[in-house]
């Protein structure tokens, strides 16, 4: 009998806009697999193109959830990471992923921190330096152009681009 896949999401939610877990939630549902999910925030929108959102920090709540799934044996497929919302939670989220993570379990990181050439108003340079560390534990990595150029401190130029500029 074949088990029923499960994939844990560690990722924010954004009470409006089409991004976060109230994408990625039904999207994984939908492909029949299980979707358990970590929540790192709670922003009133998402924090690109709004002003005045609100944004309630989840750190905390983060190792507790772990330890009890720890505790009841849960194991996973996949482990997914989205919007992190500080450098605290990028070692959170690390030690996550080597808790949960079995020889045969797929860590995917998106770097989900800056868009357009920009980073997203809470986050530094700094952010994007740590960002590269939780990176460097995943199998697979999909940043967007801006954050693969602030995680390799390279300079980001507007498009079109060359294959030259892209490898």
């Amino acid at each position: 009998m074949v088990s029923q896949k499960r994939v844990v999401a560690i990722h924010d939610i954004s009470c409006i806009g089409r991004c976060s877990l109230t994408v990625a939630l039904p999207i994984i549902s939908a492909t029949g697999v299980e979707c358990s999910v970590i929540p790192t925030a709670v922003l009133s929108t998402h924090t690109g193109g709004f002003t005045g959102y609100t944004y309630r920090d989840m750190t905390e709540d983060i190792t507790p959830i772990v330890d009890h799934w720890v505790s009841l044996g849960l194991t996973f497929d996949s482990i997914y990471t989205g919007f992190l919302g500080s450098r605290e939670q990028i070692e959170i989220v690390k030690e996550t992923i080597s808790r949960l993570r079995r020889p045969d379990t797929l860590a995917v990181v998106d770097p989900a921190m800056a868009d357009n050439g920009k980073m997203y108003p809470i986050f530094d340079m700094a952010f994007a330096k740590e960002m590269a560390s939780l990176c460097a534990v995943a199998d697979v990595i999909v940043p967007n152009i801006t954050e693969a150029c602030f995680m390799l401190g390279k300079e980001y130029k507007e498009g079109p681009y060359t294959p030259d500029y892209i490898l």
